[in-house]
């Protein structure tokens, strides 16, 4: 086995051309993109693979296979230079079937080379160019992307030849490409969010993007089908969007409908008021057009809980973050992936729970271009009540696990609860076990390693008792 570090196509295009010329079958390469990558079992030098004599011909490439084995390189993918290598194999002997998508290689090749074209098309359309003030020096304009795939150095390419002379810098979480006027220069991650960004302009921009907005002309859906919630984060107006499709979806959009209704110029008069203009609606009866509090104008939507329809235990959190808001979907952010994590070292199946939130709608506030997660207030948490009812009833747990004070309060009916009172021992309440442990989030925000492992081991044990106390169903 023999073993080939590359870093880019056409280091893996030189390493490649040698394999194939020296007929080194791909079962007999190991393939890493560092140093650090590689198994127990390869060591750089390790006897060298089997080589069939003679020496294979030169290689010639159709133009279009190529540029497919470069697209498909920037695919991120942990076996990519090796499946590159089987199909470069698989053409020099004269396997021309893994061109067509009915090829398995080949459909794989397909589906790669569209994603990393698709990548390139998001970068073209969602980079935001930050403008610096001119006394800092070059550069002047900065623009911060999370790309799925590696992509950043033909995306550079593009904006190069649209933006002349002007010097700019992208920057990724893993790599940084910066523009001269003249050149294109590759640098180290320089940046860790487009928090680091300062933009005095931003403000105005923001200004104008309210003022062009028509909430009877927006299409929520097709907005969402164009532009995937991962790149609301980084966008300027990603904010802002957020709030104002609520707001559209509930009110705004009758508003802009209507406020003409019952004036027109000339002498004629309609003898009738925007507001007798409305139509009847029914008061609401489902969590999306639940207005019990004025939560619902600043969020995307609600969130539901999801689970099986009879859970055993109901897991009960907050309210929504930043990411389950726009997905639309509980515990899919940061503090879901340490609850993930929570459940796995408890034995609980995720899928096996019931998963919600005391609040079904996203409290926050905006610092800077973030939007950080507020404390609902208890007239907010006993105003959503009514749906964690609705959601007790149905499901039926045997076990219900607070996820955090709010949780408790809500679980219990009860603004003056307390997590010291209860988190010793599991209690009965209305006919069901409760247990009580920190929320995910307190883990994130605990202040030292100590805080962190101490908080986690808490929900760990929680998530266990809760398991313990809830019978197996049969049938």
């Amino acid at each position: 086995m023999m073993r080939k570090v590359v870093r880019s196509f056409d280091e893996w295009r030189a390493a490649a051309r040698d394999l194939i010329g020296r007929r080194v079958a791909p079962e007999y390469v190991e393939w890493a993109g560092s140093e650090d990558e590689g198994d127990l079992f390869t060591a750089p030098d390790a006897a060298p693979a089997p080589v069939e004599p003679p020496a294979a011909p030169g290689l010639l490439l159709p133009r279009a296979f190529v540029e497919m084995l470069a697209a498909a390189a920037c695919y991120s993918a942990a076996d990519r230079w090796a499946f590159l290598y089987k199909l470069l194999w698989r053409w020099q002997r004269g396997e021309r079937e893994l061109m067509s998508a009915a090829d398995p290689d080949g459909a794989r090749l397909h589906n790669m080379v569209k994603a990393v074209h698709r990548e390139e098309h998001d970068m073209h359309a969602y980079v935001r160019f930050r403008e610096r003030p001119e006394q800092a020096g070059a550069p002047r304009f900065v623009a911060w992307f999370e790309p799925t795939h590696d992509v950043l150095p033909q995306v550079a390419r593009h904006f190069a030849n649209r933006m002349g002379r002007a010097t700019w810098m992208i920057a990724t979480p893993s790599a940084t490409v910066l523009w001269d006027g003249e050149r294109l220069h590759d640098a180290p991650p320089r940046m860790r969010s487009a928090a680091d960004i300062e933009d005095s302009g931003e403000a105005l921009w923001l200004t104008y993007y309210r003022s062009i907005f028509n909430p009877a002309r927006l299409n929520a859906d097709l907005l969402r089908s164009h532009i995937p919630s991962r790149f609301w984060k980084n966008l300027p107006e990603g904010a802002i969007v957020p709030a104002m499709i609520s707001g559209a979806a509930n009110g705004d959009r009758r508003t802009g409908q209507t406020s003409t209704v019952g004036r027109r110029g000339g002498a004629t008069t309609i003898a009738v008021t925007p507001e007798r203009a409305q139509p009847q609606r029914d008061a609401p009866d489902t969590l999306d057009q639940c207005r019990r509090c004025e939560l619902w104008r600043n969020a995307t939507q609600a969130v539901p809980g999801v689970g099986p329809k009879k859970a055993r235990i109901m897991l009960v959190g907050e309210q929504p973050g930043d990411q389950e808001d726009l997905q639309g979907l509980p515990f899919v952010g940061p503090a879901g992936a340490v609850l993930d994590r929570a459940l796995a070292e408890a034995g609980v199946a995720r899928d096996q729970v019931y998963l919600t939130n005391a609040v079904k709608h996203f409290k926050w506030e905006l610092r800077g271009k973030r939007r950080l997660h507020k404390t609902p207030a208890q007239r907010e948490v006993s105003a959503c009540h009514v749906w964690l009812e609705e959601e007790l009833a149905r499901v039926k747990p045997e076990v219900v696990v607070a996820l955090g004070a709010t949780a408790l309060k809500s679980v219990m009916r009860d603004g003056g609860a307390t997590m010291s009172a209860v988190m010793d021992a599991p209690f009965q309440h209305e006919g069901r076990w409760v247990v009580a442990v920190y929320h995910p989030s307190f883990v994130l925000r605990a202040r030292d390693e100590e805080s962190r492992k101490q908080a986690y081991e808490v929900i760990v044990a929680g998530l266990r008792e809760a398991l313990k106390l809830a019978p197996a169903r049969s049938g």
